[in-house]
């Protein structure tokens, strides 16, 4: 049963600056960081601090994040089939994302671009032909950081004016998988990247008798179990469709180290879920939320 959380009407996400006393603050600049020909040397310190902490991302160190952040707890499970529906976790900066939930949390770096496409995500009122370009768009940024996360080699090609040039290329042996309906969202980003790779689906529904998450279909690359694998899935909630997904990917000889699960929205219950499952799993996200755009795959297939 969801659990309703009382809070106000605009709910900071993970990575806005939350205003509270009990959240303490970073250690105060040295008197020789100030600029002393500047009469408000302390406002541009305090605007430094605001900025550092405003900009932290969930790839900082454990160290380095307990300076910042206060802490919050995970402790309520969701389940939530449509709509905007909270979630039972608290609020948590970036440091907390990284201390309560592991580095394996990683975020695309905030910016008004990514924001604003957010934004049109969640807005009831947005057009559909809104809702998919701008998720389109959101979609690309992933898949590229996604891609930065993949192991490179170092290379060298002749330039047409007759140079040697010390380049990078992928190394072989990557797949993309679609958890199916959503999923399949998150492909044509992927070929517009990679346009020869391969793509797999699984289909995972809950049963009608039990309420658990149940593989229905299936179907990878043979060789999948040599391969890195991209996990498509654009909304995680509680992280249960995730979890057989990965399941099954193992069975088939896929080892956790190597699947880079992308998403564009995450509640801190279902990231946290599925790194407490397999640790070595890797995470990539826009946001961090405890209200989740449920109703991304019915919008952008048009079945709302």
């Amino acid at each position: 049963m969801a659990t309703e959380l009382q809070r106000p009407d605009s709910m900071p996400c993970h990575n806005q600056q939350v205003n509270s006393a009990s959240t303490p603050c970073p250690e105060p600049l040295r008197p020789s960081d100030q600029n002393p020909d500047h009469a408000e040397g302390n406002s541009a310190s305090v605007a430094k601090l605001t900025l550092l902490t405003g900009h932290a991302h969930s790839s900082v160190p454990a160290e380095q994040a307990s300076q910042v952040c206060g802490s919050a707890n995970l402790n309520s499970e969701c389940n939530s089939d449509s709509g905007d529906t909270p979630q039972g976790d608290s609020l948590l900066g970036d440091c907390e994302l990284s201390r309560q939930i592991g580095a394996q949390l990683k975020l695309l770096p905030m910016n008004d671009q990514i924001r604003e496409l957010q934004t049109i995500i969640r807005d009831k009122t947005a057009s559909r032909g809104d809702f998919m370009f701008s998720a389109d768009r959101l979609i690309r940024l992933v898949v590229e950081e996604g891609l930065n996360q993949l192991p490179y080699k170092e290379c060298m090609v002749t330039t047409p004016t007759g140079y040697k040039y010390e380049g990078v290329k992928f190394e072989k042996g990557n797949c993309g998988v679609s958890i199916m309906r959503s999923g399949e969202a998150m492909e044509q980003g992927l070929r517009d990247c990679c346009r020869s790779i391969r793509i797999g689906k699984i289909l995972i529904q809950s049963d009608e008798e039990t309420q658990r998450a149940k593989v229905y279909y299936a179907k990878f690359p043979p060789d999948i179990y040599r391969r890195k694998v991209l996990l498509m899935y654009p909304i995680l909630s509680t992280g249960n469709t995730v979890i057989e997904a990965v399941k099954v990917l193992i069975e088939h000889g896929v080892q956790p180290s190597v699947i880079i699960l992308l998403s564009l929205f995450s509640t801190p219950h279902g990231a946290k879920s599925i790194i407490q499952e397999f640790p070595e799993i890797t995470i990539l996200t826009t946001e961090v939320h405890p209200v989740a755009p449920t109703h991304f795959g019915q919008k952008y297939f048009g079945t709302d």
